[in-house]
């Protein structure tokens, strides 16, 4: 392993730090997330697909690494960018290191960089792409000048399932439920986070997986009692086949779109989405909600926004972000429809809106109207 590593922005900026992980190079649009907990499971979130991710605290790997921790199959991040890696993790549940982690999945990582300086410009100039090297700097930025943008590409389709399956998977920490289940809901496989499925079946439901391509009529045949378009990455401006697929799905089942799957319904819907300058990602997000003005501290990653000015009458906003006022929910007038821009399963952040779920099998049961 080499003695150092570089991170380089696409402005020529160039963080000097220590190589931890594969030893391997990356490139990727360069995020930055406030949790104070929660690696593990950032770094296996579908949603971070084409990104570095930048934690804002200053100590990784501090409680190692386990396998219930994990939110999808592999690690989604292209690389991992911290100021401080612990090197003698301790917790009751630990089976390895973050180091061992990031080694044996072939990712990158680097520790020993002013992580308050970077996120400082990121705020200031916004999210841009970036390049993570062991040598040549000069070299890497040459070649992150020529790389693919990140909101050219759509990376659903790397993230997505690409078969139908059935909750739990085998070998994949799931709690059992209270009592049997009694609804069947399919999730639109966007890019979801295993706590979802995990959530869905703690309140009462079977659940099953089908990959992104997968057609309105395709899934009405499953004959379910609800349909959830789960988070993923990437621009929900070129997922016009899941849109496509929510207006064939609107008015005909119950539906909860979380994340990327707010977004995709807004845009099915006749609304339209923009790209934030760097994005909402973190534990500690104060969202309000409309209805009563109770606000929630919520979970949330994504780099895109529903515009709330061009939705149609059908719809309305019902959680703003009180930060920068962005919209943070949808529901459906005529129709079942609930949209949270947030994660109501967490993983990483506080579990305060689980009832998100709640509130998604109260419209199952009143079916469609």
């Amino acid at each position: 392993m080499p003695d150092k590593a570089y991170l380089v922005l696409e402005d020529g900026t160039v963080f000097e730090g220590r190589p931890f992980g594969a030893p391997v190079s990356a490139t990727g649009e360069v995020v930055f997330n406030t949790s104070m907990t929660g690696y593990q499971e950032a770094l296996t979130d579908p949603s971070y697909a084409g990104q570095m991710l930048v934690m804002t605290y200053p100590i990784q790997g501090n409680y190692g690494t386990n396998a219930r921790d994990d939110e999808s199959s592999r690690i989604q991040v292209s690389a991992f960018i911290v100021r401080e890696r612990c090197e003698a993790p301790s917790h009751m549940l630990l089976t390895g290191s973050l180091d061992d982690y990031l080694r044996e999945r072939g990712v990158p990582g680097i520790s020993d960089i002013d992580t308050r300086a970077l996120t400082r410009r990121l705020r200031v100039a916004g999210v841009m792409m970036g390049a993570l090297v062991q040598d040549d700097p000069e070299g890497a930025l040459r070649k992150l000048q020529d790389s693919t943008r990140y909101g050219s590409v759509d990376l659903v389709p790397s993230v997505s399932a690409d078969h139908r399956f059935e909750w739990p998977l085998p070998g994949v920490y799931s709690p059992p439920p209270a009592e049997a289940p009694k609804h069947n809901v399919v999730v639109v496989d966007l890019g979801v986070k295993y706590n979802i499925m995990r959530s869905l079946r703690l309140y009462g439901c079977d659940v099953t997986a089908v990959p992104a391509h997968t057609s309105a009529a395709d899934i009405l045949a499953l004959n379910p009692d609800g349909v959830c378009l789960s988070p993923g990455p990437g621009d929900p401006a070129l997922l016009g086949y899941v849109a496509d697929t929510v207006k064939g799905l609107i008015g005909k089942t119950p539906l909860l779109g979380i994340c990327l799957g707010h977004q995709v319904s807004g845009t099915a819907l006749g609304g339209s989405t923009y790209k934030l300058k760097f994005g909402h990602r973190g534990a500690n997000h104060p969202v309000k909600d409309l209805s009563n003005g109770r606000v929630h501290i919520t979970s949330q990653n994504h780099g895109y926004a529903v515009d709330g000015d061009k939705l149609p009458s059908g719809v309305e906003v019902s959680l703003t972000h009180l930060n920068d006022g962005t919209v943070e929910g949808l529901v459906g007038r005529d129709y079942p429809l609930l949209t949270i821009q947030y994660h109501s399963e967490a993983s990483p952040g506080p579990l305060d809106n689980m009832y998100i779920f709640e509130r998604f099998v109260e419209l199952i049961k009143a079916g469609v109207r």
